[in-house]
Order: C-alpha cells, then structure tokens, then sequence
C-alpha cells in the first residue's frame, strides 16, 4: 500500500525541479538580453569615436588652407560620417611652434587651430561623443 502513495509524490518533486529549471533558464536568458544590448551600445559608441577621428582627419586633409587665414570660429558638417567639426584659432597671431627650428635658418612660426568634432550616437542619437584635437600650422613670414 505505501508503495502506491508514494508514486505521486515523484511526479509532485519532477514538477517542481521542472519549475526551478525554467526559472533559471529564463533568467539566463534575460541576462543573455541585457549582455547584448551592452555590447551594442557598446559597439555603437565605438563606431562614434572612430566616425569623429576620421572627420578630423578629412578636415585637417581638405581645409589646410582655411586653417591658414582663418581668424575666426567656423564649423563644418559631415554629412558622410555625421559629425560636426568646430574649428576655432587658439591663439589671434602666429607663435613660435612647440617643435624645434634649430635644424633651418628660416624663422618659421606656427598657427594653432582646435578642432573639435562631436559624434551622436544610440537610440534617438541621445548619446553625444566629442573629441577635442590641437593642430599646429608651420607659416611662413
């Protein structure tokens, strides 16, 4: 007679391991969720920095000569790589560059330029990434 009551005590106990198990199954799979949307945004920002970097570069490549007679603030648009470039003089005159001039006889002077590039990126562009870089000019007197 004990040998029918307990037949129904292993399927109440294989019920309950069974509970247990999807709990934990769909726990993991909700971490496993929130792990990917991190490294997405992860991912994302990433590609922000390196978009912001190779604006910079396109700039300094492409406006060189805006750079020599610039005396005022300007902007530019990167509609390829959406980012917005600030360049802005750092100083009104020519100075004297950080590197040596030593090794030539001519007096060469420097112009300094900021750039300053700002990448939006995530969900509604809600994440904004700036990258601030000095550039230095050699001028000719």
């Amino acid at each position: 007679m004990t040998f029918y009551k307990q037949q129904g005590i292993v399927l109440f106990f294989s019920l309950i391991i069974l509970l247990l198990m999807t709990i934990i199954g769909v726990a993991l799979a909700v971490n496993s969720t929130q792990s990917l949307r991190m490294a997405g945004a992860g991912s994302e920002r990433m590609e922000a920095m390196i978009s912001a970097k190779g604006s910079q570069d396109r700039v300094v490549a492409s406006r060189s000569e805006l750079m020599v007679n610039m005396l005022a603030p300007a902007s530019e648009i990167d509609a390829e790589l959406g980012v917005t470039n600030t360049l802005t003089p750092m100083v009104a005159a020519d100075v004297d560059c950080q590197r040596t001039t030593k090794a030539n006889s001519v007096d060469i002077r420097c112009r300094r330029i900021e750039i300053s590039s700002v990448s939006r990126f995530g969900r509604g562009d809600l994440g904004q990434l700036t990258i601030v870089a000095g550039v230095e000019q050699e001028v000719l007197p």
